[in-house]
């Protein structure tokens, strides 16, 4: 603390931000300012690096002045109570107009930092509609002013980012147009891999990114080409990828990929499997196991789809496909519940019979709260004598696009290689990547890579915690809608046995027994469906989107941004 305050003159166009809120429920809409606001501005200000002093200057007409703020900058913000209605609280920042010569340099420096970022701003992703500087791609900046050398990183969230080339060029042209710019270096990376959901995840699903399940529900439809197609398209896009079959009856893995070693390894000291490998691609079947079809019970087949997928030894993986079996039975709950699936794509053939199974199958993904992000319709035309023939018909993929919302199509025609390259242990996009098929399953590449990174851009930041404005922010996956929560509140909404008598539904926590202004201390993704919410007495909340938006809320919060000098 320092006893002697920066000089600071008033001026006309000091800025003032109104700082309250209103609680409202469905009954009631009720004011309520903030009695700890000052404090609270106070603690926010230090967390950007202020140092609080006090300041002996008159305040301007009608405002009560609290304190003067010195940035890191050393630039002056004044503090001002105003005395005016509904007793909000304003401030009032003004750039103090000497700054020591120590910081002139570092404000140079600063100044050539912000004018790169201002540049690069202007490259907005296709996928989160935000510019890379927000989505926090740009690392390592590095300016060297003498050489006129920008040096940085672009990390994205994927390797396999289908407009990385496109940023890559993008970023080196509004760069180098600055005018004290002569060279720029810019390197590309992925983030590491590592799942986005909460909980004990078993040690071998714990390094994986994004797990893709590709379901029909039905058999015979074509989903084991699919998948293993999809999956080597995902590695030749750049990605690190693994494939499970999870098909135990009759496992399609050991036919459609020929990897030299055909049984799966164990690790005698970790007990833990090993997966084989073809063409970079790691790969799990119980036909790999050496014991052909299983013919057992369901429980059983259960539990052994749970060891193979939980105590293999994936590695750093950018996406796992599952090529799921048919049905919506224990084996299908089995794995949505074991693996945090990421997305499902869905594939039908055009008789009305595939839809009417597929249409299970998506609405067991909707209760699971796991997108459908796309919908790949097999078998649909051939080609003879210069026509287009449909010898199953019309249909099924689109309406199973209208009815449950999915947002993209891919249609596979007939195709004898495509059948040939199953059976011959070559995946199509590998034999022939320059073939009409090899390009359907190049879009259907993207469509998955672009719609995983959005899922887990939505789920990473559906519920995150304002401490500025001491609320919890919701915005729920595929919702546009966005609201605040009280802390307390959502405290005392817990569900768990912990709070509520699970045989008589009398609520065990009292309101008095949660302090008005706790705090969370961590707030995780559990799933696509809910977070896990830590509070300091070590209590670990689960709470659903459904239970978070049915919550009362606080309503006319106006936005705080750090104070601007």
């Amino acid at each position: 603390m320092s006893s002697q305050p920066n000089t600071c003159h008033h001026s006309s166009n000091i800025r003032l931000l109104p700082l309250s809120y209103t609680r409202h429920s469905a009954s009631t809409k009720t004011t309520t300012t903030m009695s700890q606001t000052v404090h609270r501005l106070h603690s926010y200000l230090r967390s950007a690096g202020a140092c609080l002093v006090s300041s002996p200057r008159p305040p301007p007409r009608r405002l009560v002045c609290i304190a003067t703020v010195s940035d890191r900058n050393q630039s002056n913000v004044l503090l001002w109570k105003g005395r005016v209605s509904h007793n909000k609280l304003s401030v009032a920042a003004k750039a103090s107009s000497s700054a020591p010569q120590a910081e002139t340099e570092r404000f140079s420096e600063t100044s050539l930092e912000k004018e790169v970022l201002k540049a690069l701003s202007q490259i907005i992703d296709p996928d989160f509609g935000t510019d890379i500087v927000s989505c926090g791609f740009v690392k390592d900046l590095v300016i060297e002013e003498a050489l006129g050398e920008v040096s940085f990183r672009l990390e994205l969230t994927t390797p396999a980012c289908p407009v990385k080339d496109m940023f890559e060029k993008q970023a080196n042209e509004v760069v180098a147009v600055l005018p004290w710019v002569k060279k720029v270096n810019v390197t590309m990376s992925a983030q590491p891999a590592k799942p986005i959901f909460a909980g004990q995840l078993p040690p071998g699903l714990s390094r994986i990114s994004s797990i893709v399940a590709v379901s029909s529900c039905k058999g015979g439809v074509g989903k084991s080409t699919v998948a293993v197609n999809l999956a080597y398209t995902l590695a030749g896009m750049g990605a690190r990828v693994g494939i499970f079959d999870a098909d135990v009856y009759g496992p399609s893995l050991p036919t459609m990929v020929n990897p030299e070693s055909r049984v799966l390894e164990m690790d005698p000291e970790k007990k833990t499997i090993i997966p084989t490998e073809y063409l970079g691609v790691k790969l799990v079947s119980f036909g790999f196991a050496g014991q052909g079809r299983a013919i057992m019970r369901g429980p059983m087949v259960s539990g052994v789809i749970n060891q193979l997928l939980t105590t293999t030894e994936w590695g750093e993986l950018d996406y796992l496909v599952i090529d799921m079996p048919p049905g919506t039975g224990d084996i299908q709950l089995t794995l949505c519940q074991v693996a945090p699936l990421t997305a499902a794509v869905i594939v039908t053939t055009p008789q009305k019979l595939a839809f009417i199974d597929v249409a299970k199958g998506v609405r067991m993904f909707s209760k699971l709260k796991v997108p459908c992000v796309a919908v790949v319709e097999n078998m649909c035309h051939f080609d003879a004598d210069g026509k287009r023939y449909y010898p199953f018909g019309k249909g099924s993929g689109s309406q199973v696009v209208q009815q449950f919302g999915i947002p993209h199509l891919f249609d596979l025609p007939i195709r004898p290689t495509l059948s040939a390259s199953g059976d011959s242990g070559v995946p199509e996009v590998v034999s022939d990547p320059l073939s009409e098929v090899a390009r359907t399953f190049q879009d259907l590449g993207v469509c998955v890579v672009q719609q995983c990174a959005k899922i887990r851009q939505q789920v990473s930041t559906a519920v995150t915690y304002d401490k500025y404005l001491k609320a919890i922010r919701v915005k729920v996956p595929n919702s546009d809608e966005e609201f605040l929560l009280h802390p307390a509140t959502v405290r005392r909404n817990d569900r768990s046995a912990q709070s509520v008598d699970e045989w008589t539904g009398e609520q065990k926590i009292q309101f008095g027994d949660v302090a008005e202004d706790i705090e969370p201390e961590e707030i995780r993704p559990m799933g696509n469906y809910a977070v896990s919410i830590t509070w300091p007495d070590g209590f670990s909340q689960i709470a659903p989107y459904d239970q978070l938006e049915t919550i009362e809320r606080l309503v006319d919060v106006p936005p705080l941004s750090p104070v601007e000098v």
